[in-house]
């Protein structure tokens, strides 16, 4: 096919903004504290920012390192590299400077923008890292100068450097690269291409019920593909309207949803209890909120209820994931929350998921084995680990890592993560069970289940359970009620009961740090 037919078919990621500009040229596009974008507005940000980082040397195939807090600045330069067909690399703010520079040494970035306030976290990982930074930007988010060696990303949005290059990008052309969060001793790189990225926006646009109507606030930190890929993307896509906020906190969310007329909010399950079990839920104006979603692990029946009863007027869908998914593989509506709460539902549009065993054949209903899909959403390999993007994908499927079986309607229930499976005693325990039947008892606001090692057991079930405001459990009690409910191996045979549970900043509950915490507890 000649180049005119090639460049006249393009649909990539920096389309986007491009073609819903001309659609809603007027209409809010982007709220950041007190910046507010139309979509022509925010289009035009996009050029600057891409013809600046092309001004700077930055061409096709190279690679953008961002290392920053929710900001307005986020979508533009997700936007602005897109167009380039430079491959953006999200960082989570939480890492060290050491695990910083491992990233930045694994992509090989070629620039690396960070917010103001994690430039010294920056140059340690600078410092650390083998050196093919060859530039450095600051998003000004606070009062600190810019320093030394380092752009300003300011410059670049309100400076003038004509117009960006056209710049033809492939469907297969890899534009992301997402860090795993490291259950492993090091994170691994997914690549996503625009492929990847545009059908997987169809998909969540389709399963979730969105429209152009829709008002949405993101918190849940952008660097984590299930903010800024399943939802803002997809509201810059469609020409809704997204609100950014700093992060999930529960009082800001209360205030914004009021304020802005939200009509759609994503949340893992622990942001929605934390929301209410907020005081001030009772007295907030949530009518315009619609559409609520949420992910990373189903709703607890309990919450899910306590929902239902509290927020009368919200539809809800669980998005089941990963980040190799780009994210979304399937997804639970509205219409089954009460029949069928805790499924991940069915294979999201452009999804095929199958059920295997260890040789990788199809097992029958009701069987538990491992959830494997096939979809163009999959990422095409891990950067740099050929042995483990073979093995990912052996059998012509992406395998997930996660266990789970499906019932006789072909609805998807996630068992367990494989790692996460305890085998005490030669029986298998699903946390996820273990955790459902936890919070069934009075006064529990969040629970977490795990393995540690024992002696004779070879693991022993474990559990840290979190009081709900006012309430005191006793680790008795939380045994006794779990002995009415499991088999006697199912039981936790070791109740911490803490003021919080470790968490990541997208709200998911960091088992491996509670292993560690109390691994030896079988021991002392």
């Amino acid at each position: 096919m000649n180049e005119d037919r090639t460049r006249a078919r393009q649909q990539s990621i920096g389309d986007i903004p491009r073609r819903s500009a001309a659609r809603f040229p007027d209409k809010l596009a982007v709220v950041h504290r007190d910046v507010r974008l139309t979509f022509a507005e925010f289009d035009t940000l996009i050029d600057r920012v891409a013809a600046a980082l092309h001004a700077e040397g930055l061409t096709r195939g190279d690679r953008l390192a961002l290392l920053s807090h929710n900001c307005w600045q986020y979508p533009v330069l997700n936007f602005a590299t897109a167009r380039l067909g430079v491959v953006l690399v999200p960082i989570n703010f939480m890492l060290t400077g050491g695990e910083i520079g491992y990233i930045l040494d694994d992509c090989a970035a070629d620039a690396f923008v960070v917010e103001d306030a994690l430039v010294p976290v920056a140059e340690k990982a600078l410092a650390e890292s083998k050196g093919s930074v060859r530039l450095r930007a600051t998003i000004p988010l606070g009062d600190t100068a810019t320093p030394d060696g380092w752009h300003s990303v300011t410059d670049w949005v309100d400076g003038e450097f004509g117009s960006p290059p056209e710049v033809f990008v492939a469907d297969d052309d890899v534009v992301r690269i997402m860090y795993t969060s490291g259950t492993e001793s090091r994170p691994k790189g997914a690549m996503l291409t625009s492929r990847s990225l545009m059908w997987q926006y169809i998909s969540c646009i389709v399963t979730g019920g969105m429209s152009s109507d829709d008002v949405e606030v993101h918190a849940l930190p952008l660097y984590h593909c299930a903010q800024l890929d399943n939802f803002l993307s997809t509201d810059i896509y469609l020409g809704a309207t997204s609100i950014i906020v700093d992060g999930p906190d529960p009082q800001v969310l209360l205030r914004t949803i009021e304020a802005e007329q939200v009509t759609n909010l994503f949340c893992p399950p622990t942001v929605w209890i934390s929301l209410l079990q907020t005081p001030e839920f009772e007295g907030a104006d949530l009518r315009s909120l619609r559409k609520g979603y949420y992910g990373a692990s189903p709703l607890p029946v309990e919450i899910l209820r306590e929902m239902n009863r509290r927020l009368p007027g919200i539809r809800l869908w669980n998005f089941y994931g990963q980040t190799e998914m780009a994210s979304l593989a399937t997804a639970l509506g509205p219409e089954d929350q009460e029949t069928r709460g805790g499924s991940a539902g069915k294979p999201a549009l452009n999804v095929e998921t199958r059920i295997v065993d260890d040789r990788d054949l199809p097992v029958p209903a009701g069987e538990v084995g491992e959830i494997v899909h096939r979809s163009p959403h999959a990422t095409v390999g891990y950067l740099g680990q050929p042995e483990k993007t073979a093995e990912a994908f052996a059998g012509g499927w992406f395998h997930s890592g996660d266990l789970g079986y499906l019932d006789d309607d072909g609805y998807l229930w996630v068992v367990d993560r494989k790692k996460d499976m305890i085998k005490t005693g030669g029986e298998n325990v699903a946390t996820r069970e273990v955790e459902e039947t936890l919070y069934e008892l009075d006064g529990v606001g969040e629970a977490a289940v795990f393995a540690v090692p024992h002696s004779r057991w070879i693991e022993a079930v474990a559990a840290v359970v979190v009081p709900s405001a006012g309430v005191q459990l006793d680790e008795k009690d939380v045994v006794e009620h779990c002995r009415g409910r499991l088999a006697g191996y199912k039981v936790p045979k070791y109740v911490i009961v803490a003021d919080s549970l470790p968490k990541n900043p997208s709200g998911k509950i960091l088992k491996r740090v509670l292993r560690e915490t109390f691994g030896s507890i079988a021991q002392a």
